[in-house]
């Protein structure tokens, strides 16, 4: 029944096309069927077209590649590269999208370096400023570990490295600015918390200065001496020449007291993470 069913509407749509034909006006077929180009020809195309900068005619090639040649290695290269293409023409999540695919598909290929390369790009391109939430700058950290971790001997490697402290500087810029927020309003524990975190979480990036000098503040004003002079001397022995540590020391001065290590300080313990001048 069902071939007959199928066989009767193929009769039907040949006679309404014959009966259109038939007519003044003859149907133009080719409209309704995509040309068929070799692989080879399409992927070359593309690439000379991503080449040229024309991204959204680049993107129909590979497309049509994956379309039309299924499962070939044409098909293969083309779905990294309309990966990367999309990635160029600011499409994000079409690129991350694209590229997991290619993962999921070719987890072995010599290509998937690139692949998860790519996402990490996606990621970083979404980073916005300290003020706005950092979600972006944890997927970028997470994907370019990925590159990192699975890809060692990887061309990417290197500048995975430089995204990934970039990153890690912005998410303890996000952490600086809340800490500083809590310090005007005089809500100490808050800024401290914050603060803390910049040392303990993020001690290899640009913030880490200031967040001591902060924490020398706001201990002091809580009347916490000790934790003071300790993170005044963290701040001196690691950046003796830094501004911020002058600021302190003036700060602990005005009371009478100078920087001065608590061995037994958490703030001790954290100096020895800290790749500051010591």
């Amino acid at each position: 029944m069902t071939k007959l069913a199928f066989a009767s509407g193929a009769v039907m749509l040949t006679m309404a096309l014959a009966g259109c034909a038939s007519g003044d006006k003859d149907i133009d077929l080719s409209k309704y069927v995509e040309s068929i180009d070799p692989a080879d020809k399409l992927y070359n195309e593309g690439l000379a077209n991503l080449e040229a900068g024309r991204l959204d005619e680049a993107s129909k090639k590979f497309a049509a590649v994956d379309r039309q040649h299924p499962y070939t290695e044409y098909a293969r290269k083309s779905l990294v590269m309309a990966a990367f293409t999309n990635y160029r023409k600011g499409n994000y999540e079409e690129a991350i999208s694209m590229a997991k695919r290619y993962n999921t598909l070719y987890p072995t290929s010599d290509e998937s370096a690139y692949a998860y390369y790519i996402i990490g790009l996606s990621y970083f391109r979404q980073i916005p400023d300290v003020t706005r939430d950092q979600a972006a700058s944890r997927r970028a950290i997470s994907a370019m570990q990925e590159v990192v971790d699975r890809f060692p001997k990887s061309e990417y490697v290197e500048d995975a490295k430089t995204k990934i402290r970039f990153a890690r500087d912005q998410l303890a810029g996000k952490d600086m600015q809340v800490g500083r927020y809590y310090l005007e309003r005089k809500e100490y524990l808050g800024a401290i918390k914050r603060f803390r975190n910049v040392v303990e979480e993020y001690s290899n990036t640009r913030q880490v200065e200031e967040a001591l000098a902060r924490l020398t503040e706001a201990y002091y004003a809580l009347g916490l001496v000790s934790e003071a002079q300790t993170a005044a001397a963290v701040l001196g022995k690691n950046f003796p020449d830094s501004p911020w540590y002058k600021d302190s020391y003036k700060l602990l001065q005005g009371g009478g007291l100078e920087p001065r290590e608590n061995t037994g300080s958490w703030l001790s313990k954290a100096s020895a993470l800290i790749t500051g001048g010591a």
